[in-house]
């Protein structure tokens, strides 16, 4: 007669009875096992992206995780060195699509620093109201995505009209719905058309008034919450081991923002003004991380609101600089870096005095964001991973540039 042994799998009530751990618990869990190796990817619906987890199992909970990235990469770096200065604009807004207007921000500053130019006021204003347009589409992206991610279908349609109402004036100025195209060194392509201020201001505050939907049917959920309140946490001390920034530092108690430590644009007037804050949560959980994003787009909205009252009362001026038919960036090299909706984006540029550059080196928000999940994912359970991955909020391109 053979022996039998009982092994437990993990309880269907995890999340909801304190008395319940995440995982399984019985006295089958101590018994040895074989480690499994999964594969999550390289295509899955929990990803932004063609990215590929490696992960080691004993019995459901995790013990090792390996991100094998490079599926998407197409070279974007290497394409810039036989660009010109213009036309490396229309590739770089490409590796995060959720932020192209933000991405193209950082080249056009760092050449126009190097050829010490000096943006008209009206294009400055102009930029910053169209970089926080780009935040809120951003974010609201993942605000309805990450739930999906969970099996809330609801709020991804509610996300998207908010989506389509920003997206509609960004189409009707720029022609592009993702990848705009509007940034150009000196400036921008063009002045804003005739009415367009009002019809964003009214896109803003429709999306405001509607945003408590999002927040109401989300955070008040108590599914959503058993699936991520105390899951996923991410300490400050790794935060700074892995150079994690943007929204994911933030919630995990990092007080840190470009764009009020170290203003470009007209942020630092803004942040006179009282009108641009930085929001912190110290959980670092999932939870906290979706919540964050809330936050942010309601401060981006107010944002919105204060350069669209500046530009009503600005007069009418250049919104570009003259430049000869062929670009020449002086030889020379610097680094700028910009708060890009996932974190900090940096661009690293070097000239030799050509019409293209020598090197432009991109360090992106998303690679870093990544990067610390072998530290956060190893003695979670699988369910759990699908949580804490989607709140990590990166974009594959953005990784593999």
């Amino acid at each position: 007669m053979s022996a039998e042994s009982v092994v437990g799998i993990g309880a269907g009530a995890v999340g909801f009875d304190p008395a319940y751990e995440r995982g399984g618990t019985g006295s089958g869990s101590d018994l040895p096992t074989t480690d499994m190796v999964l594969n999550i990817g390289p295509q899955h619906p929990a990803t932004h992206g063609v990215l590929r987890l490696r992960l080691t199992l004993d019995g459901e909970r995790i013990v090792g995780c390996e991100p094998i990235i490079g599926y998407m990469h197409r070279g974007a770096e290497k394409l810039f060195e036989v660009r010109d200065y213009r036309q490396i604009i229309v590739l770089a807004n490409r590796h995060d699509w959720l932020s192209a207007f933000s991405n193209e921000l950082g080249v056009v500053m760092g050449v126009e620093r190097m050829m010490g130019l000096e943006v008209p006021v009206r294009a400055v204003w102009m930029r910053t109201l169209l970089a926080e347009l780009n935040r809120v589409l951003n974010h609201l992206m993942f605000l309805g995505s990450y739930p999906l991610e969970l099996g809330a279908i609801t709020p991804v349609f509610y996300a998207f009209r908010e989506r389509e109402t920003i997206q509609s004036v960004l189409e009707e100025l720029s022609g592009g719905r993702m990848h705009y195209m509007f940034n150009r060194v000196g400036g921008l392509k063009e002045d804003l058309p005739y009415g367009w201020l009002g019809r964003t201001a009214a896109a803003s505050k429709a999306v405001r008034e509607r945003l408590p939907d999002i927040e109401n049917l989300v955070l008040g959920n108590e599914i959503f919450r058993a699936r991520t309140v105390g899951v996923g946490r991410l300490s400050p001390e790794l935060i700074a081991s892995y150079g994690v920034t943007g929204p994911i530092a933030r919630a995990s108690g990092v007080d840190a923002d470009l764009r009020r430590d170290e203003p470009y644009l007209a942020y630092d007037e803004l942040l006179r003004d009282g009108v641009l804050r930085v929001v912190t949560r110290s959980e670092g959980d999932c939870y906290a991380r979706f919540a964050l994003l809330l936050d942010q787009v309601k401060i981006s909205l107010d944002l919105v609101d204060a350069c669209l009252d500046r530009l009503a009362s600005m007069p009418a001026g250049p919104v570009n600089v003259r430049l000869p038919k062929i670009l020449k960036v002086p030889e020379g090299q610097t680094y700028t870096w910009t708060e890009n909706p996932l974190g900090i984006n940096g661009y690293y540029l070097v000239s030799r005095g050509d019409k293209t550059p020598w090197r432009l080196k991109l360090r992106s928000a998303s690679f870093n964001n990544i990067s610390v999940l072998p530290e956060m994912l190893p003695n979670t359970i699988v369910a759990d991973m699908i949580a804490i991955l989607g709140s990590m909020f990166f974009v594959v391109g953005d990784i593999d540039k």
